[in-house]
């Protein structure tokens, strides 16, 4: 089975039914359709971004009773990893630190949740999280 490649970017309405596959999936194109607001996209056109999805490596399908079901290949945690990494790499040089520092700067993270990620890194990593260990 053919796997997505790391540098091959969605769009933004592949992204949307992504997102779609991985809460819903495996579905039908018809059955995704229903998923969608309104104004609805026109299923040949929900059918092309699956069929392009597929061509790409990032979904595949099953049939079942005559009809095809699509279902996500690419793990949603693997896909957000490499759209954190593009952000980052893209609008803050690489940094993360700049990212976070960014998230501070608009007041867009508290400082209790600053605390709770360094008590995060410090469990997930006691050896380097701590001066004293």
């Amino acid at each position: 089975m053919k796997r997505p490649k790391a540098k091959e970017n969605l769009t933004p309405k592949e992204e949307e039914v992504m997102r779609l596959l991985w809460e819903h999936g495996p579905i039908q194109v018809s059955k995704m359709l229903e998923l969608y607001p309104d104004p609805k996209p026109h299923f040949n056109t929900v059918s092309t971004f699956v069929r392009r999805l597929e061509a790409k490596g990032w979904v595949s399908h099953e049939e079942r009773d005559g009809a095809f079901h699509y279902y996500a290949v690419a793990r949603k945690e693997d896909f957000r990893n490499e759209s954190l990494w593009t952000f980052v790499k893209n609008y803050f040089g690489g940094s993360y630190y700049g990212a976070v520092s960014s998230l501070v700067e608009e007041e867009k993270i508290s400082a209790e949740e600053l605390k709770e990620l360094l008590d995060y890194i410090q469990r997930k990593n006691p050896s380097k999280g701590n001066a004293n260990g």
